[in-house]
């Protein structure tokens, strides 16, 4: 279950979600294996930034237009947003805690 504090988008509030400041976003699916081991990394970096910075996923089986939007080919994709624009991209589940939260939080 995800964490609180990690917002639930879909294609019909992407775009309002993620319009003003820093927003982290996964992209991901349930039947993804990847995605399922990094949602407790995507759930503590959202305790880590609070206040500073959003995070949220979009279930790309639900919220295909936004992934097709973005060019998203693979999951997990991390993309962070700056005023509705990409500002960094990370494929895989390789992430570190402390890396993404750096890289989130030099956007904010």
């Amino acid at each position: 279950m995800a964490s609180e504090k990690v917002l639930v988008l879909d294609d019909s509030n992407f775009t309002s979600t993620v319009a003003t400041g820093v927003t982290l976003v996964d992209f991901w699916a349930p039947w993804c294996g990847p995605c399922r081991m990094i949602a407790p990394l995507i759930d503590k970096v959202a305790e880590r930034v609070q206040g500073k910075a959003k995070v949220a996923k979009i279930n790309t089986d639900e919220g295909q237009d936004s992934a097709m939007q973005y060019g998203v080919q693979s999951i997990p994709t991390l993309i962070i947003f700056k005023d509705g624009k990409e500002v960094e991209r990370l494929v895989g589940a390789s992430q570190r805690e402390n890396d993404l939260v750096d890289k989130l939080l030099k956007h904010a």
